[in-house]
């Protein structure tokens, strides 16, 4: 089956929802945008969306207002973004922190967690200063206990765990069609790759 009508029968879909979590820097906004591409879906990066609304950075609230009340925001916007756009969504790191989130993206769409190691982001992130939370001393600690943290999180809200260690971004969002193939949410047919996913414990 060619791509282009594959395409064209996912976005013919209703409620097409597939949702990326996952740490600061896992590559949420590149591979979702990618497939995004790939299957022919609309792409919202809920941080985007944020900012245009505070119309200011995410770190600029942040020092202003507070972690809680950026929370707040965030929640609204994931509980509209998971109940109303048709497409790929990319979530922020923290998405998962509120019970309410996690419950509305597992129950709305096919949540996918990008799982890095905190050294693997550090490496990609150490010279990102517009991610507020690592804007400390030391930040490869703070990716650490962010992990510690986060990672059962992701875990409850994910319905797949990619790898994302080693895979190239290509190879990534074949392994991510093959998976949701398999589930039954993609008819795209992929190249063959080796499967990289792994249910999700929930």
């Amino acid at each position: 089956m060619p791509w282009g009508a594959s395409a064209h029968t996912i976005s013919q879909r209703q409620h097409v929802r597939i949702i990326f979590v996952g740490l600061p820097g896992s590559g949420k906004t590149t591979i979702g945008r990618q497939l995004a591409r790939r299957l022919g879906l609309p792409f919202v990066d809920s941080d985007q969306v944020i900012e245009q609304r505070l119309g200011c950075s995410i770190r600029e609230f942040f020092a202003r207002e507070g972690e809680d009340r950026f929370r707040d925001i965030e929640q609204q916007v994931l509980d509209e973004l998971s109940a109303q756009h048709q497409g790929v969504i990319s979530t922020g790191g923290g998405a998962v922190l509120r019970e309410a989130n996690r419950q509305h993206l597992h129950d709305r769409g096919q949540v996918i967690y990008l799982r890095s190691t905190p050294e693997d982001v550090f490496r990609r992130v150490r010279h990102d200063s517009a991610r507020p939370l690592l804007q400390v001393d030391d930040p490869l600690q703070r990716l650490r206990d962010l992990y510690a943290l986060r990672d059962p999180l992701y875990r409850q809200t994910a319905h797949f765990v990619m790898e994302t260690g080693r895979p190239s971004v290509a190879t990534l969002v074949n392994m991510i069609v093959m998976q949701l193939e398999l589930s039954g949410h993609c008819t795209a047919r992929t190249p063959a790759a080796e499967p990289a996913a792994s249910p999700a414990k929930s």
